[in-house]
């Protein structure tokens, strides 16, 4: 069900960042202060000094060397890029020529997508805040040194409000936002076991880092949403985190933040009702962590169907007048459009029956969510026909074996103890940092992959490690397994069972069990809720006896897109180690260049004298799931990796 929360109107024009560096100023766009390119989220740049017509004249400017694997989002303030060095050391190097201003090493990892920068108003007190080995950290921006004045001596444990015990820091990847004089948090669920910690929003003062508000994204008594679970469950329950990122409209001071699943991520016997706040996109009022309004994606989740990636902020035309949006994409292959202020769906979304679980103890959702439009940018059916065509055959033949012992209902198919196919699975569709927008014309684009997973219940155990593949369970070993299940229950349950959830890239050749596209970038118009055009990105580099043509998508890419009013959608991929321009009208490829290892996140663009520049982080061992072809472990196609080329940023320019 529909679940609309009580809304604020704001009124447009309130004040903006005080600092002014997370807001765009008078040239909207044209910097790259924060993750995305700004709190907006839209990975999106007004700069148009590179465009279709010259491209091609792309140059390497400048390199500057990083030790493993990055997919660090860099910052660029000032003449100065930020980025991450290695995995506890952050860098300072002049954007114009790549030559290193100072190096910092941290006390533990650094959250691994990105920063945030803040400055007064008179700009005498210049800071850049992170995540560290759970810890949130405040250095000065031009020595690199830590800011005596913030929590404990630079640094405030994310520990420190949480309502419940955590034994381990709260280490995260999500780099936060900035919004005036405030850092907001997402934390970490920190496990994915049915003991996971709550992960509650955080806003702390960046000047001093006092806790400013707290948001629980599993409510407590009183709380909105508190009746959408069991009346223990904040004290018990765990995940409901947003650990991709989130987005913050200014003007507005409202942050649009998308929560993940709660946990456990497949079976949910101990949490019955739909769940809030988990699997839902949430507008809250920046500057006091009061909910506006809310709308649930997933209700109950059982597939770990997290949001994954930030919202993206659009202005459309709809019936001659200007509106306002925020658009999520979501694993399932779903693109969703929400009025800003209101919450209200620009499209209608219908609730419709969805698969019921067999499995003892469970309370399935009966109906999901389904927007009406646009249409899904991912595959959400896998069955006998779509089989990878380029499997061997012994391997084709054994799919098509097991298939007929897996439950394969459709989408929203609930994990079962014979095993059921997820697809998209949990990987996406949409994850994180792959979308990206133009919000001046109402523009979205989204990258999806083709990978199915199997998700598989047993009993506690009896399970095996997710990601691997298990045996077929036949219909008597299933009754055997629900008696069982059933057993326990009336013995003081509810049963906690296990999920050694398989991706299907298990086979000699890490291919997907789907066959091609890998995958696609689809361009909306969110205008009129219409498809533009949509393309393979990239290809997969394979032996020539595989026959295996150009164009089939890259092998599950986990780089994100950038889109510039050069007319282009700049977009790396993994398996063909290419970074690719596309004409944003058509999605005519219009240009490449060969990296020497694959690239993960995303690229920042900015301009400095009058030149713009490109940055590209490509790493070795980058790929969630590089494309072996006798090379176990390889990235890209063999190359990477330990003992490969190492990783390094790459800095373009058009040549002089």
């Amino acid at each position: 069900m529909r679940r609309l929360g009580r809304f604020v109107v704001l009124a447009a024009g309130l004040l903006a960042a005080a600092s002014g560096v997370g807001g765009q100023g008078a040239k909207p766009y044209t910097t790259w202060t924060a993750y995305g390119g700004g709190a907006h989220s839209s990975q999106y740049s007004a700069l148009n000094q590179i465009n279709k017509s010259n491209v091609s004249q792309l140059q390497v400017v400048w390199t500057f060397p990083v030790t493993g694997t990055v997919i660090f989002n860099p910052l660029v303030v000032d003449g100065v890029v930020y980025l991450q060095a290695s995995g506890n050391t952050l860098a300072a190097v002049d954007a114009a020529s790549g030559k290193e201003i100072w190096r910092r090493q941290m006390q533990g990892p650094i959250g691994a997508r990105g920063m945030n920068y803040w400055e007064s108003p008179d700009r005498s007190d210049r800071r850049l805040l992170f995540l560290a080995g759970g810890y949130l950290t405040a250095i000065n921006a031009e020595t690199g040194d830590a800011i005596a004045g913030f929590g404990d001596n630079g640094r405030v444990d994310l520990r420190i409000a949480l309502h419940r015990q955590a034994a381990q820091p709260l280490h995260t990847g999500n780099p936060g936002r900035i919004f005036e004089n405030t850092m907001i948090v997402s934390l970490p669920a920190q496990g994915a076991s049915y003991d996971a910690t709550p992960a509650d929003v955080q806003a702390y003062d960046v000047r001093t880092g006092r806790i400013q508000w707290v948001f629980h994204s599993i409510p407590h008594p009183g709380e909105f949403g508190y009746d959408t679970w069991p009346p223990e469950a904040y004290k018990k329950s765990g995940g409901v985190h947003n650990w991709s990122e989130f987005t913050i409209d200014e003007q507005r001071g409202i942050a649009f933040i998308g929560f993940g699943s709660p946990r456990f991520d497949f079976y949910g016997g101990d949490r019955p009702g739909t769940n809030l706040f988990g699997n839902s996109l949430v507008a809250l009022d920046a500057r006091t962590g009061k909910r506006i309004w809310h709308y649930q994606l997933v209700h109950h989740d059982l597939w770990d169907y997290d949001l994954p990636q930030a919202p993206k902020l659009l202005t459309i035309r709809q019936n001659r007048r200007n509106i306002d949006v925020v658009a999520q994409a979501t694993k399932q292959g779903f693109l969703f459009v929400f009025e800003r202020e209101t919450g209200r769906p620009i499209w209608p979304i219908e609730e419709r029956p969805v698969p019921q679980s067999d499995v003892p103890g469970e309370h399935a959702s009966p109906t999901q969510p389904f927007p009406t439009r646009p249409a899904p940018f991912a595959r959400q059916t896998f069955a006998e026909k779509d089989i990878n065509p380029y499997l061997p055959a012994a391997e084709r033949e054994a799919l098509v074996q097991r298939l007929k012992f897996l439950r394969n209902d459709g989408l929203f198919t609930p994990p079962s103890f014979e095993g059921s196919i997820s697809m998209p699975g949990h990987n996406g569709g949409a994850n994180f940092a792959t979308s990206a927008s133009d919000p001046t014309r109402g523009e979205m684009y989204v990258v999806a992959k083709a990978l199915p997973t199997v998700d598989r219940l047993t009993l506690p155990g009896q399970g095996g490690r997710g990601g691997r593949a298990g045996p077929i369970v036949t219909p008597e070993q299933k009754a055997q397994l629900t008696a069982q299940a059933r057993e326990l229950l009336t013995t003081g349950g509810p049963v906690r069972l296990e999920s050694p959830y398989e991706f299907m890239n298990q086979n000699s050749r890490n291919m997907s069990a789907a066959g091609p596209p890998w995958s696609e970038m689809i361009a909306y118009d969110l205008n009129t809720g219409e498809i533009r055009w949509r393309i393979p990105t990239g290809t997969v580099l394979a032996p020539p006896e595989l026959e295996i043509p150009p164009n089939t998508g890259s092998h599950f890419p986990r780089s994100g897109p950038l889109v510039t009013a050069g007319g282009l959608v700049f977009f790396a991929t993994g398996s063909d180690r290419r970074f690719r321009a596309y004409d944003r009208d058509n999605g005519h490829e219009v240009w490449s260049m060969e990296l020497l290892v694959a690239s993960e996140g995303m690229p920042a663009t900015y301009e400095i004298r009058g030149r713009q520049f490109i940055v590209v982080p490509v790493a070795a061992g980058a790929g969630m799931f590089a494309a072996r072809f006798g090379g176990e472990g390889s990235a890209g196609g063999g190359r990477g990796g330990v003992g490969g080329p190492p990783g390094q940023y790459i800095a373009l320019a058009l040549k002089q």
